[in-house]
């Protein structure tokens, strides 16, 4: 690890094959904390070129427990983090009406390295037990229609990494990889953004696929739809900018998606969002990520028809009744 730091130290990228090699070696615990830390340290330092991102998730999926769902076509919705917000979590609450309204999902997530809730914690919270085991994991899609996929379960490096994001408390290339690294490799994907580089550099990645996807970014900084100003919106077909107004129909105030100060608080207003209790700001917000992913699955005319869909699912309580089913497996 000393000449791989020396070498990036003046300045130098990393190969694809390289970088590669030092994610593999890192998950099999061949440096410690103090070499790993300095190492994610120097991306927090300069830009991170595709190359690199490249290797370091082609690693990850190599090493990672592989989930079959059967076929099933599935749907994540997943922001890299980092953006520094606190907000409530809006993906993890968009996956629930998604499923609600009929679109099965595979949801990856992670404990919060930055925001005091992340997806992992509010499920954990919510009484969730996370697994690897491919059956079970079947069986909550068929069920409930959504699974949960808790990255450390799946990803070795992920879990070695953890303690030290965690201690370092800051957005690192984890982050970015975060949404790349799914390992039921959804066929529809909303991803989130913190920034525009990003969203260049995740377009240039999501191309090269198959899959059908769609990159926000809400342009004051948030990496999911804020409805607190424009949203860049970008899919296989193009990029737009859209306003809060045609998103959600209104516009809100950054206090009003606000996360809590704890998990426990996180959770409570998670149920009460789900339960259909939520404030109108904080409907409207899950409802916009809601209808932009089932408007990514191309099943719907507009997004307008998508939007409809995701207001009866949570209006219904197909959303809650999702969460129900999806807890009383466990």
């Amino acid at each position: 690890m000393k000449k791989i730091l020396q070498y990036l130290f003046e300045y130098k990228t990393l190969s694809r094959e390289k970088a590669k090699e030092v994610l593999v070696n890192m998950s099999r615990g061949q440096y410690n904390e103090a070499e790993m830390s300095a190492f994610i340290t120097v991306f927090l330092m300069r830009t991170i070129t595709i190359e690199e991102l490249l290797g370091f998730r082609d690693a990850l999926l190599e090493l990672c427990v592989k989930v079959d769902l059967k076929g099933y076509p599935v749907m994540d919705i997943v922001g890299t983090g980092g953006d520094g917000k606190n907000t409530f979590n809006i993906s993890t609450l968009s996956c629930f009406i998604v499923a609600g309204a009929g679109q099965r999902v595979s949801k990856h997530g992670n404990y919060g390295a930055t925001a005091i809730s992340g997806a992992s914690n509010v499920m954990e919270q919510l009484g969730y037990t996370f697994k690897n085991d491919n059956d079970r994991l079947l069986k909550e899609l068929e069920t409930a229609n959504i699974c949960f996929l808790h990255a450390p379960m799946f990803h070795p490096a992920m879990k070695i990494v953890g303690p030290i994001r965690k201690n370092l408390g800051v957005r690192t290339f984890f982050n970015m990889l975060g949404p790349m690294i799914n390992p039921a490799e959804p066929d529809f994907q909303l991803v989130g953004v913190y920034n525009l580089e990003m969203a260049r550099i995740y377009n240039y990645l999501l191309q090269q696929t198959s899959n059908a996807f769609t990159i926000i970014h809400s342009l004051d900084g948030y990496d999911e739809i804020s409805l607190t100003g424009d949203t860049k919106v970008i899919t296989q077909d193009g990029e737009k900018i859209m306003t809060p107004e045609q998103l959600g129909k209104r516009i809100v105030a950054a206090e009003d998606i606000y996360g809590g100060n704890s998990v426990e608080e996180a959770a409570r207003i998670f149920t009460r969002i789900i339960k259909g209790e939520g404030s109108w700001a904080q409907n409207a917000v899950v409802l916009a990520n809601a209808a932009m992913a089932l408007h990514c699955t191309g099943n719907y005319i507009s997004y307008d028809a998508a939007y409809l869909a995701a207001v009866e699912s949570l209006e219904s309580g197909k959303a809650y009744r999702s969460l129900q089913t999806l807890i009383s497996l466990q």
